[in-house]
């Protein structure tokens, strides 16, 4: 057979060879990605039961928050009480879900991890409405209020909450899913010449979410944690949150 009719046959071979490796790159990369666990930084009652009941606590009948296995088809759950270079070092991915005010040493090392290439997903509710069966004064009980300030301001964001709203439910699109809000805060992106500039920062749905770029991570975050609410009988918050965790861990 003449040269010139082997060329198309040996471009199309090498063509199919470069695409079998190619979908064999991305799917052990995705696979390397989601072999590591997954941190949890939150004061939610998603790996424990919200109940001052060590007996019921403990009670291997009491179903899982929903959240849980949500978390599980990501990778492995990893709790984490403080935010560490050691505790951040052992994850790629983070979810932040209404935490506690942070000392200075973690919003240090939280900005480190980010910048260094760490995905965040932030959960952040300037007004939490779902009750607790602790007291007020209980630190058991998530926070009521979150209070996020510095590292907010280190990327170059701002979390307010307007007045006036009333107290329910809602819906909203936020990158194209219907997630379920109540009392909802929104983010505002600071100045040009805010805190350090390097974050890059897209506000969705009037700032009811952002995406930011910060140096070679990148951090979702919504101003609400409704999402969380134990009460799921028809998995709308389970989708919703499938959905952030999906948009926020994407493999690049």
């Amino acid at each position: 057979m003449p040269r010139a009719k082997l060329r198309p046959a040996r471009v199309l071979l090498a063509l199919v060879l470069l695409t079998i490796l190619g979908i064999g790159w991305w799917s052990s990369t995705r696979q390397v990605i989601n072999d590591k666990p997954i941190g949890l930084f939150t004061t939610l009652p998603i790996m424990w039961s919200d109940n001052p009941d060590l007996t019921a606590a403990l009670d291997a009948n009491v179903p899982q928050h929903w959240a849980r296995a949500e978390l599980a088809r990501h990778g492995k759950i990893e709790p984490i009480d403080v935010l560490s270079d050691v505790s951040l070092g052992r994850v790629r991915r983070l979810v932040i879900a209404q935490p506690r005010v942070l000392a200075p040493l973690e919003n240090v090392a939280l900005d480190a991890w980010v910048q260094g290439g760490g995905q965040l997903l932030l959960l952040a509710d300037p007004a939490l409405t779902e009750d607790s069966a602790y007291s007020l004064s209980d630190p058991r009980r998530p926070q009521a209020v979150v209070l996020l300030s510095p590292i907010l301001a280190r990327w170059g964001l701002e979390l307010r909450i307007a007045d006036g709203q009333e107290l329910g439910e809602a819906s909203r699109d936020v990158m194209g899913l219907a997630v379920p809000v109540n009392l909802p805060g929104h983010f505002v992106i600071l100045g040009q010449n805010g805190s350090i500039g390097q974050a890059r920062c897209k506000l969705w749905a009037d700032g009811l979410a952002v995406f930011c770029q910060v140096g070679q991570g990148r951090v979702i975050a919504l101003a609400d944690a409704a999402v969380l609410d134990r009460d799921d009988p028809a998995r709308a918050r389970a989708k919703a949150f499938g959905g952030l965790l999906d948009a926020a861990f994407a493999v690049r």
